[in-house]
């Protein structure tokens, strides 16, 4: 396709990954629904025992081993909805994770409003749920919460989690400090165009939300955190787990002329060097005609994740 010669070409695109495909059908899927998510027995077991008692699953495991992709899996497997996505970073706070008031918006359609001698925009407009408060929105089934790469978060923010863990509910006080015939307000959620009811300010779950915290192991987390948890341990795959992977995201023939490029990917391997898709990506290329002997190619796809680049 791209020569770098300079000369303008009309081409049609080839199709793209199954993982990379960003249309109506789930991601990683050709169209027919979510691609197998391959976890062993013992892994699985962990997980079963996260949901039966109603305890946050916190996994670790190295870059591409599958962590947040296991939180679309639970979803998927038991149809539990679209995974509420919570990405940690260091400014994240449990404030913006369970709401957001835009004081300043409402204050702003007040004025206009009081221009046109319009009625008072009400506050519930101006509430929006963060995805760890969508996730406490009680309802008849559990929602799958995947909060990512908690490491990355204030050191306080394990600890901040542990009330609203624990207890299952947190209080909005813009709503609580309403007069009584306030009582119930509508606000809005995390899922678009969802509004729910919320009483007095404080939103209960009736089933705990499923919970799936990863982590790359940068910091420790506090024990009473800890304590809270089930914790998993995600292994790097081994060859017969690899050749699973790829049969079940490129179909039955993907591996056939490309047992070279397993080799090479096991070679190169180094706990946290390579990632998996990194494997798919290679297999990809080769079943779609591209020469990965070509020069550096191969090594552009498979790089390694850890040190300098």
């Amino acid at each position: 396709m791209f020569r770098g010669d300079g000369v303008v070409r009309t081409l049609p695109f080839p199709e793209a990954p199954p993982w990379r495909r960003f249309t109506a059908a789930p991601a990683g899927t050709g169209g027919g629904g979510p691609a197998p998510y391959l976890i062993g027995p013992a892994e699985a077991d962990v997980v079963n025992a996260a949901l039966h008692l109603r305890r946050p699953l916190l996994v670790t495991g190295h870059p591409g081993t599958g962590k947040s992709s296991l939180a679309h899996a639970v979803a998927a497997e038991l149809t539990l909805g679209r995974v509420l996505h919570w990405p940690v970073n260091s400014r994240s706070t449990l404030h913006d994770a369970l709401y957001r008031y835009d004081a300043i918006g409402r204050l702003r359609e007040a004025n206009l409003r009081r221009d046109r001698d319009g009625a008072e925009p009400g506050i519930g407009s101006y509430i929006r749920l963060g995805p760890l408060g969508t996730a406490l929105v009680p309802r008849d089934r559990p929602r799958v919460l995947l909060v990512d790469e908690l490491d990355k978060g204030d050191v306080d923010l394990p600890n901040d989690l542990l009330t609203v863990f624990e207890e299952g509910e947190f209080e909005i006080p813009e709503l609580s400090r309403l007069p009584e015939d306030e009582e119930r307000v509508e606000v809005v959620t995390a899922d678009p165009g969802e509004r729910v009811p919320v009483t007095r300010g404080r939103v209960r779950c009736g089933e705990f939300p499923v919970v799936v915290i990863t982590s790359n192991g940068e910091r420790d987390f506090p024990p009473a955190f800890l304590r809270r948890c089930v914790r998993l341990e995600l292994p790097e795959p081994d060859e017969e787990r690899l050749r699973d992977i790829v049969r079940a995201h490129l179909g039955d023939g993907a591996l056939a002329d490309t047992d070279d490029l397993l080799r090479a990917f096991l070679a190169r391997r180094t706990p946290g060097e390579l990632a998996t898709d990194q494997l798919l990506n290679a297999v990809f290329l080769r079943k779609g005609g591209v020469d990965l002997d070509a020069d550096g190619l191969l090594d552009a796809v498979l790089h390694r994740l850890g040190g300098a680049v």
